[in-house]
């Protein structure tokens, strides 16, 4: 099952292969996710569960207090983050 702040990768529609975070848990069938690029916190893309995949990479400590202590994390700290992951996932 899903939680909030979970890093999930796109299995299929146009956003395919793309990584995401969840923002919200609707229920066992949906998420909220959000990228903070296409798709922006402040208006997350509803997905269901069985399209995405968990992705072993976890948040920086950081941005995981940050949520944890119920402050809002910004469309450019997650941008930022996921570019990190891209980046590091092409240099493999």
């Amino acid at each position: 099952m899903f939680q909030i702040a979970d890093l999930v990768v796109s299995l299929s529609g146009r956003d395919k292969n793309r990584i995401f975070m969840v923002v919200e848990v609707i229920d066992q069938n949906y998420v909220l996710i959000a990228d903070g690029m296409l798709r922006k916190l402040e208006k997350p893309k509803k997905k269901k569960i069985k399209h995405l995949e968990k992705s072993s990479v976890v948040l920086n400590e950081r941005l995981l207090l940050k949520i944890s202590e119920g402050k809002k994390i910004t469309n450019a700290e997650l941008r930022k983050f996921i570019r990190t992951l891209m980046d590091a996932e092409s240099e493999e």
